[in-house]
């Protein structure tokens, strides 16, 4: 066993490597808070982009385990990268998903510099909701291609949704009108982009069922989806190399990549 998982390592690139030095972009540089993105360019780009949105319960952002950490493995395999530290709702529910919108525009702009032909978000727990959210609710240049969700909040139903997540969104007095909205199993439809959803079993944060009912509401819309429920690992995982199914989840992240 140990020498397989270390040959998986070793044909997915999991060793160290450098990634180039991101560009850094000021969404608007006017505000206090301004969005920011950091793009980190493939050398050898393929065309494929991917923006990241870090989780962190709309309450703060994971950037480095959730986000800039799979830099250097993602740029080694040929995929353009972009990390997004959108704004905090703090009542504003909608500047999340605008600030992810904009990021998505901005990479498609940039598509033969960056070689982003092709751009997809990528989200963990909250940013899996943001990224969600985008992909239901996004239409134009501002949709994303394809859609990467670890361990995600999908839904704002109080029943099993994340409670911080839900309050910091959309407060505690949020109206069914508003969860209903934002409960992105309920948003899918056949324009909904494609799907690839990790997530642990035995998940005590984020209850399983945000992966299961998205999952069902995308076949149902006929949109094709990938999902791998691995049976343990807890929550926010991320890149950490303590995830004991981390050879797993790049191989198949990397084989769904390029089955698009």
């Amino acid at each position: 066993m140990k020498k397989l998982i270390f040959s998986l390592m070793a044909a997915i690139g999991c060793f160290s490597v450098k990634a180039v030095e991101p560009i850094v972009i000021q969404l608007h540089p006017d505000s206090e808070e301004s969005p920011t993105l950091w793009v980190y360019p493939a050398e050898n780009g393929d065309g494929t982009a991917i923006i990241s949105c870090p989780g962190g319960a709309y309450g703060w952002h994971a950037m480095d385990h959730e986000g800039h950490e799979f830099a250097p493995w993602l740029n080694e395999n040929s995929i353009t990268y972009a990390v997004l530290r959108y704004r905090l709702p703090q009542g504003r529910h909608d500047v999340p998903s605008a600030d992810a919108m904009e990021a998505i525009r901005l990479m498609r702009s940039h598509a033969a510099e960056w070689k982003a032909d092709k751009v997809g978000i990528m989200g963990f727990s909250a940013g899996g909701h943001l990224a969600s959210t985008v992909a239901t609710h996004a239409t134009g240049d501002s949709r994303p291609d394809f859609q990467i969700l670890f361990y995600p909040v999908i839904t704002m139903n109080p029943s099993y949704s994340h409670p911080l997540t839900h309050d910091n969104l959309l407060g505690d007095s949020a109206t069914v009108a508003m969860e209903s909205y934002y409960s992105n199993e309920l948003q899918v439809s056949a324009t909904t982009p494609p799907a690839l959803i990790l997530s642990s079993w035995d998940d005590d944060a984020v209850h399983i069922s945000n992966t299961l009912n998205y999952s069902r509401a995308l076949a149902a819309a006929g949109v094709p989806a990938s999902v791998y429920i691995f049976p343990t690992g807890g929550h926010g995982w991320g890149f950490h190399d303590t995830f004991p199914y981390k050879p797993v989840w790049q191989t198949v992240f990397l084989a769904w990549l390029k089955s698009l």
